[in-house]
């Protein structure tokens, strides 16, 4: 006869899994009836669903191809947070801060001595050639593989100054979900973003589900070389091939995608273009801007602010048709968790 404590724990773990099978059963069911369960009923959400109908369903007017369904979305302030610097900004700052202790002469020379000392607002008044120091001299000097160790070992450990939480669970869980729902329709994703290429590629895949060979990014120059094992690398130089913001991003749309995009989510005035040459392009097509306007559950910002600026992308929206995307009223919640 079977012990009575054994066949009680074998009920139990029966139970438990009969439990989990039914859970997952009630989750598959309810992301089948609203796939965007942290989005609020409203115009915005109605819009996304209806551009994807009418994409997908054959026989309309507006229906499209599975190869020709392509998505872009920004990143920095479309994907996850961007205030108060950029993430990548702050990744930078990190670096600087370790290559000073090994070479004091960097906290010698401005932008570099601002940025050390967190002097911000002498580093911002500096525009974007001091920027482009600072990421030029903390992103070089190493290769392709070393880098990408750099930022994912870097977004393991870094905790955003207010939030105290990883960088790594600062993604809007409402766009993950338009990200989702659009892949199972059919849509290539792509992040297009004006924050570099390779730092995105770092973290894209376990994040957001998208490939590398999918993130159009700002590029700095790379050089080919032999290694004395006969092995070899790209070399990462101290310079900026090609900025993939404002003009820049129709651009490396055309380059790395070849396709105009169905749908574009952008949040700042560097997307304008992005969501010209989507709407603008023949059939039926949607752009969209994510407005920061909660300050309880996250940032306030439009035109007043140096990151993530938009003023310009408010004026064209109405004659444009573009949606604007409320975080407070569009969004049940923000962050996953």
């Amino acid at each position: 006869m079977e012990a009575p404590v054994t066949t009680l724990a074998r009920r139990a773990l029966a139970t438990t899994a009969l439990a989990l099978v039914a859970a997952s059963d009630a989750s598959a069911q309810n992301a089948q009836r609203d796939p965007l369960p942290s989005w609020r009923d409203g115009p915005t959400k109605r819009a996304i669903f209806a551009l994807i109908r009418q994409s997908v369903r054959l026989g309309t007017p507006d229906f499209i191809p599975p190869a020709e369904r392509v998505a872009v979305f920004d990143n920095d302030g479309t994907l996850w947070v961007e205030q108060p610097i950029y993430t990548q900004l702050s990744f930078a700052l990190d670096r600087l801060r370790t290559m000073a202790q090994q070479d004091p002469s960097l906290a010698e020379r401005q932008p570099f001595k601002a940025a050390i000392e967190g002097d911000m607002r002498a580093v911002m008044a500096g525009g974007e050639h001091a920027l482009a120091e600072i990421v030029a001299v903390t992103h070089s000097g190493m290769s392709q593989e070393v880098f990408a160790g750099m930022v994912t070992q870097w977004m393991s450990t870094a905790r955003h100054p207010r939030f105290q939480r990883p960088y790594s669970q600062l993604f809007y869980e409402p766009m993950l979900e338009v990200m989702r729902l659009l892949r199972r329709e059919g849509f290539a994703v792509w992040i297009v973003t004006g924050g570099g290429q390779e730092f995105v590629r770092a973290f894209g895949m376990a994040t957001y589900d998208v490939p590398l060979d999918r993130v159009v990014g700002s590029v700095g120059k790379t050089e080919f070389r032999i290694l004395p094992d006969g092995k070899s690398e790209l070399y990462r130089l101290p310079a900026i091939d090609a900025v993939d913001d404002g003009p820049g991003k129709p651009i490396g749309i055309g380059r790395f995608i070849g396709r105009r995009p169905t749908i574009a989510f952008g949040n700042s005035d560097g997307d304008i273009e992005m969501l010209q040459y989507t709407t603008t392009s023949p059939g039926r097509r949607l752009g969209l801007f994510v407005r920061h306007d909660d300050a309880v559950r996250e940032y306030a910002y439009d035109r007043d602010t140096h990151i993530g600026k938009l003023d310009r992308g408010l004026t064209l929206a109405p004659q444009a048709g573009w949606k604007l995307i409320s975080m407070k009223d569009d969004w049940l919640r923000i962050f996953a968790g």
